[in-house]
């Protein structure tokens, strides 16, 4: 299949029901069918792929330089966590209209914007003076990287061997990669210099650039044009609006841990990038390799609500060590957030992708829109409760986040279990 027929199929023929992608009685063979083509993918999908790990690796690319930015730049923890902020929000309300772009350019024309609009504000990032300026370079960043993110994960699913669900397993992996080894460059990078991440980044952006552009075949317009209104509409599916708006109350846990963690450790460039390099390699094993096994053996449900709980413990501990001054137990708790986080991304995903009955690239938008918004938020509003009540309420206030993520999980329960294989 080649990368024009397969992102146009989604376009064309993503509207059939979600039941379609539930393998029936045979899953077991249909799982391990998947698993011998994980890796006989077309050179396309490893392009997009590993463009996809340098993208996600701008997400934690700052985080071991949060602190640094803060003394270089003379700002406050909350300021300087606005970085994450302008990223995300610039990133949520462009999911509205990169199905809108894609459709009338195609995707490679797509990826290729993105990637060089990443290219050029990651570079003029490293040339701020002020954090204000830094943040909106930032901004511009999210834009390039909405452009990039929505589309490759339509291109990966369009193009890649063995079905949606290893195509979803291979993008998954390519954001843990990503956010595991974006710690760790930054520290590398932000211990030699503060600014050289961001330079660093726009260099692995512009390799990305030429692999996609030589390896891609062209791909044209979609033969079904996406509106504007499309990925709103599509969350109107009861089924869609309970994923999405778990996810982002999920995803307010997820980016507490991220962008607030790096301020109570008391570390340098180093040691952040170490414990988030760890914490970023257990959420790529458990998602690529610990998440599928749990949800063929439990379903998505149980295992959705069961990680989110267990989650929302690992933030209460969390709270009670920042309190105690307990950095060590810190680390271990963010490492552990790190795994559970991963079982959650590829669960998510793959019901954003399959639980309604919109056009994929569509029902991913809509999705990405209101996660991506639990984002923008998070960063914050942790930084600032952080900052005005002490460092333990983020974290409570975010366990609590979590327990309303259970809640609107489980109220639309009968939609996840009507997309979960015959086989659970």
């Amino acid at each position: 299949m080649t990368a024009e027929t397969g992102v146009q199929s989604e376009s064309q023929h993503g509207s059939a029901p979600a039941q379609s992608s539930a393998p029936p009685h045979g899953a077991h063979e249909t799982l391990e069918a998947e698993k011998a083509s994980f890796f006989r993918q077309p050179k396309a999908v490893w392009a997009t792929a590993a463009a996809s790990v340098f993208a996600f690796m701008g997400i934690g690319l700052v985080d071991p330089i949060l602190p640094a930015i803060a003394q270089n730049l003379q700002a406050t923890p909350s300021q300087v966590s606005l970085l994450f902020t302008s990223y995300f929000l610039v990133t949520a309300v462009m999911m509205l209209v990169t199905g809108w772009v894609s459709s009338r350019i195609g995707g490679k024309k797509t990826l290729l914007i993105g990637l060089g609009l990443i290219v050029v504000f990651a570079s003029l990032s490293g040339t701020s003076q002020s954090v204000a300026e830094l943040i909106s370079w930032r901004a511009g960043w999210g834009l390039g990287n909405s452009l990039f993110v929505a589309t490759a994960l339509a291109v990966i699913v369009g193009v890649a061997s063995g079905g949606t669900s290893t195509a979803i397993i291979l993008y998954e992996a390519a954001l843990g990669l990503g956010l595991s080894l974006g710690p760790l460059a930054g520290a590398l990078l932000g211990g030699w210099q503060w600014r050289m991440p961001f330079f660093g980044t726009a260099t692995l952006m512009a390799i990305a650039f030429i692999a996609i552009l030589a390896t891609l075949p062209k791909t044209g317009p979609a033969a079904r044009r996406t509106r504007f209104r499309d990925p709103l509409l599509a969350l109107g599916h009861s089924g869609l609006r309970s994923v999405a708006g778990s996810a982002f109350f999920y995803n307010f846990g997820f980016y507490t841990v991220l962008a607030f963690v790096p301020f109570i450790l008391g570390m340098g460039a180093y040691g952040i990038g170490a414990v988030f390099f760890g914490w970023g390699v257990a959420l790529a094993l458990c998602s690529v390799f610990v998440a599928p096994q749990l949800q063929s053996r439990f379903g998505d449900v149980k295992v959705l609500a069961g990680t989110l709980a267990g989650l929302a413990v690992v933030l209460a501990g969390m709270a009670v060590s920042a309190a105690a001054h307990a950095v060590p137990a810190v680390v271990v708790l963010t490492v552990v957030a790190g795994a559970l986080l991963g079982i959650n991304n590829t669960v998510y995903t793959e019901l954003a992708m399959g639980i309604s009955d919109a056009p994929r690239p569509v029902a991913s938008a809509g999705y990405n829109f209101v996660r991506w918004m639990g984002g923008a938020l998070a960063p914050f509003i942790a930084t600032w409760l952080g900052e005005t009540y002490g460092a333990p309420v983020p974290f409570y206030a975010s366990a609590a986040a979590l327990v309303i993520a259970i809640a609107i999980a489980l109220s639309g329960r009968k939609y996840v279990q009507a997309h979960e294989p015959a086989a659970v």
